[in-house]
């Protein structure tokens, strides 16, 4: 039996869904009315991180487990480690990120996850860190100004990213969860190429047929509509972050979708195509 976490999420969910199709899967979920991976070899399991016992009911019987960070403030991960290794468990795949592998990167958000990726290390769980690059899927958050004016706004339009679509992550996630040999292993993920959001805009502009403009958000105006959505330390470690995205230090392409999937890793022009209904204009 395989326990997924963060089964409401972009990577969570495709993970989910992924091995569902193949055979059971057990959910732990906060809330299992949210879920939208369903069928007769889905078992859901209400509770959270925090809560022992409902870690423990669902970690029975359970050989691998697929671990999502629910929040960079809290320790969430050793929590699950811990709880894991009592309950035997054989393979625990950690979705990480790429950065934590960057000496370069020293945000919030990145600390946490090293320390994060330590503490599973610590636990005797056998291990694998899934570590992707910017998912493709973020790019969400603009819909709601190109639905209503044919805008997007974000910080740095010419800045390079490798960002890769949550699918192929949760593909290569499943390879490494059904698979053998991926035990201690550290997967970096990326996109096919590097794009830039100016780019992104242009390919949503042809996809949806319709004249879609930019407009480059400058860091105070940036640092505000974060800290409307996020605790202070890690909206500042999101403009961390894109201060590097800027420098260039997330541009590097690597393999690995098509490495541990057999399949080439799918393209911005792809997923935002398969994407389209949720930019259609009002």
């Amino acid at each position: 039996m395989i326990l997924v976490t963060g089964a409401t999420g972009a990577v969570g969910r495709e993970v989910a869904a992924q091995l569902a199709a193949a055979g059971p899967v057990r959910i732990l979920a906060r809330r299992p009315g949210r879920l939208t991976v369903r069928g007769d070899g889905v078992e859901a399991v209400a509770g959270e991180y925090g809560d022992r016992p409902a870690l423990d009911r669902a970690l029975r019987g359970v050989d691998s487990v697929f671990l999502v960070t629910n929040s960079p403030t809290e320790p969430d991960d050793e929590r699950v480690a811990a709880a894991a290794a009592a309950a035997g468990v054989r393979h625990l795949v950690k979705l990480s990120m790429m950065a934590v592998e960057e000496p370069g990167a020293d945000d919030f958000i990145t600390r946490r996850q090293r320390e994060n990726e330590e503490a599973i290390r610590q636990s005797g769980v056998p291990w694998t860190f899934v570590r992707p690059r910017t998912f493709m899927s973020n790019t969400l958050s603009w819909a709601p100004g190109i639905r209503a004016a044919g805008v997007v706004r974000a910080l740095y339009g010419d800045a390079p990213v490798a960002c890769v679509d949550p699918r192929d992550v949760a593909a290569v996630a499943v390879a490494a969860l059904t698979g053998t040999g991926h035990e201690g292993r550290a997967y970096a993920v990326s996109g096919p190429e590097a794009i830039t959001a100016r780019e992104q805009t242009a390919q949503l502009s042809r996809v949806l047929g319709r004249p879609l403009r930019f407009e480059e958000l400058g860091v105070d105006a940036a640092r505000t509509a974060l800290l409307a959505k996020y605790p202070r330390p890690v909206a500042e470690a999101f403009l961390e972050s894109a201060e590097r995205q800027r420098e260039g230090a997330k541009a590097a392409v690597v393999s690995t979708v098509q490495e541990l999937t057999g399949h080439q890793a799918r393209s911005y022009r792809v997923w935002s195509a398969d994407h389209a209904d949720a930019f259609a204009a009002e």
